[in-house]
């Protein structure tokens, strides 16, 4: 559906406008379909992201810096984002041996478990979106979205 009947649009837009309309609603639906997974969960996207994060450590720690610079929401509170999944039990918090002043994070066994339950949900959500596309038209949309952010 066009950008412009999705969201009921009266006036004609600018093709810049469009693309970045196209962008932001389209990004908004990822996400809302991606919260309808998490939720039973009782996770956000910022704290699914975080254990992906971790995950990808195969069992070696992490300092919050590092955690906040591969976060695809960079705005986020990793502090909070921790401390919640602390309560939930899927990280745990320990001060670094070498460096008193720096905490480190790791992934615990109860977070890589609830990550494999929903690694198949995620992989079928990902291929809903996509699978009107061509590999060939992913890899343009791709590069066109690596494209965009050069700015």
């Amino acid at each position: 559906m066009k950008i412009e009947d999705e969201i009921k649009s009266t006036v004609t837009l600018s093709l810049t406008k469009k693309v970045m309309l196209n962008l932001t609603f389209t990004r908004n639906l990822i996400a809302d379909k991606l919260n309808e997974i998490l939720k039973p969960y009782d996770l956000s996207g910022e704290q699914y992201n975080v254990l992906r994060i971790l995950r990808g450590q195969k069992g070696n720690p992490l300092n919050m810096q590092d955690i906040q610079e591969r976060m695809v929401t960079k705005n986020s509170n990793t502090t909070r984002l921790i401390d919640k999944l602390l309560l939930k039990e899927m990280v745990e918090r320990k001060t670094c041996p070498a460096n008193r002043r720096k905490i480190e994070i790791k992934i615990t066994e109860k977070g890589l478990s609830v990550l494999s339950e929903l690694d198949p949900l995620i992989e079928n959500h990902d291929q809903i979106f996509t699978k009107n596309l061509t590999q060939e038209e992913l890899t343009l949309l791709n590069d066109l979205l690596e494209k965009l952010r050069e700015i």
